[in-house]
């Protein structure tokens, strides 16, 4: 068989892996949105028979030795999509064959389970409930990462796999550098009589009417309904069921109107990148995000340096006003403005301002690390949680509902995601500079509603480009510099200055 007889075959294989996958997120989507409460157990054994499959499909040994001689061949050298696809597939299977099938379909099953005793368990606040399937989702991650690790921390085996060659030695400097800065910050703005009181979002908006904005303003930033939906959920996310099946989900809130709406533009951010890849190349490398990392940074930057911008309420401000039935007549942009970038110690991570939201991931990031080694026991985390946050925050949680509880992630296994949401973060920054420095005056075009032009600049320098390169390699080449949280913190102090007179 020829060398592109070969690449044709396992791409073909990939394929219908990834049909198998898709199948696999639907059912998953189906379990956050609509499924009746009595079906979990059988859900659970559908999700882990699919994981099994897929897992034995990715292991196959045929599909290691024709990844094995394609690695060596010609085909795999430089940075096409076919070199990216040999070479990430080959990769995946490295990884993947370290693990047994019982492993996986054990940690399949339990995260489904996790999620449904979670999302109990939040209702009642009941942290009893859900400790003994978070000690056993931890157990099976150790013993993945275990498995895994050649050198250096256990968590860094499960940090790769969101973020391609991200340590936890390297992200504790870059996030405690930046931690400092922002604490420095909210000391400085604790201390300012001039700041923000919040009240423009202390009005009641019937959820009727929060859809149709949120529908609305999806729409307008670019997401494509005729490829996508949104619905609601009880932790708002993004899944892809297919090259043009991209689906969104958020929250609303009766009282707190920016809970639905910014939870929207997130989400659609996502979406926007999923739409934006390459669809010819669905189920491959070429045609998947880059990283967790990257793939934040386009939620973070629609939801916030967009989102919370002056010039994007000019133009928002009197479209929703009308789309409330003039419920907001009166209120004026610059008040609005402000209190979108009230700065306030908060205990809801989805919830908070620009400046804390970092700190709130840190806390994560560190009791994840200390989670998965043993060094702190599943039944000593809420202690621990509440610790960091008056510690790090000033503020203690009431109850396990606001504090362990409200996140979806560890029920799901997803140890090692929390801290690409800080670097998603610091990506966006650095992504807006390198936007604002070609496009001319995006502020102008984002006051008359003209998103079409950042939209079109991040197709071209991060959708299309799939995973082809490693995601550090692609921000460097995008914005001509490595990974900085500079940007960030500078964009942070320019806003805020003239709202807080520091």
């Amino acid at each position: 068989m020829s060398e592109n007889e070969l690449l044709t075959d396992v791409i073909r294989q990939s394929r219908e892996t990834a049909l198998l996958e898709s199948t696999l997120a639907l059912l998953e989507w189906d379990e956050r949105t609509g499924m009746p409460k009595r079906a979990g157990s059988y859900r659970a054994e559908q999700v882990t028979l699919i994981s099994g499959m897929i897992h034995r499909r990715k292991t196959d040994p045929k599909l290691g030795d024709r990844l094995n001689e394609l690695t060596a061949s010609e085909l795999a050298q430089g940075d096409s999509p076919q070199a990216a696809t040999i070479t990430r597939l080959h990769k995946d299977f490295r990884r993947n064959v370290r693990l047994p099938v019982e492993l996986v379909e054990a940690t399949s099953k339990a995260t489904v389970l996790g999620q449904q005793a979670w999302e109990a368990a939040r209702a009642d606040n009941d942290w009893n409930t859900f400790e003994p399937h978070l000690a056993e989702i931890y157990s099976l991650r150790r013993q993945e990462a275990e498995l895994l690790c050649d050198e250096g921390a256990l968590y860094d085996a499960l940090l790769d796999q969101y973020e391609e060659g991200a340590r936890s030695e390297q992200l504790t400097t870059v996030l405690g550098q930046l931690r400092d800065e922002l604490t420095r910050l909210v000391q400085e703005i604790s201390q300012s009589t001039s700041g923000p009181d919040g009240n423009s979002w202390q009005r009641s908006v019937p959820l009727a009417q929060q859809r149709d904005v949120s529908q609305w303003i999806a729409a307008q930033i670019g997401y494509d309904y005729e490829r996508g939906r949104l619905d609601e959920t009880t932790h708002p996310f993004c899944t892809t069921l297919g090259p043009h099946d991209c689906r969104i989900l958020t929250r609303y809130q009766e009282s707190y109107f920016p809970s639905g709406f910014y939870g929207t533009l997130h989400e659609a951010g996502h979406g926007l990148y999923e739409q934006g890849l390459p669809t010819d190349w669905y189920g491959l490398p070429p045609g998947r995000y880059a990283s967790l990392g990257v793939h934040e940074s386009q939620s973070r930057l629609w939801e916030n340096f967009v989102g919370r911008s002056q010039a994007f309420w000019q133009w928002c401000l009197p479209h929703i006003t009308t789309k409330l039935d003039g419920a907001w007549t009166g209120l004026q942009v610059e008040d609005l403005f402000r209190d979108t970038n009230l700065v306030k110690p908060s205990l809801i991570r989805v919830e908070a301002d620009e400046v804390t939201y970092n700190l709130h991931i840190m806390i994560r990031f560190e009791l994840e690390q200390l989670l998965i080694t043993g060094e702190l026991a599943v039944a000593d985390a809420p202690d621990a949680w509440n610790e960091r946050y008056e510690s790090y925050l000033g503020v203690r949680p009431p109850d396990h509902r606001t504090g362990i509880l409200q996140d979806v992630h560890w029920s799901a296994g997803l140890v090692g995601y929390f801290p690409t949401y800080t670097l998603g973060n610091v990506y966006a920054a650095q992504l807006m500079q390198a936007a604002a420095a070609q496009l001319g005056d995006l502020e102008q075009q984002l006051s008359q509603g003209q998103f079409r032009p950042l939209l079109d600049w991040l197709r071209t320098n991060i959708h299309s480009r799939g995973f082809c390169l490693h995601p550090g390699s692609l921000i460097e080449q995008v914005c001509n510099q490595p990974l900085d949280a500079q940007p960030l913190v500078t964009y942070l102090r320019d806003k805020l200055a003239p709202i807080y007179d520091l």
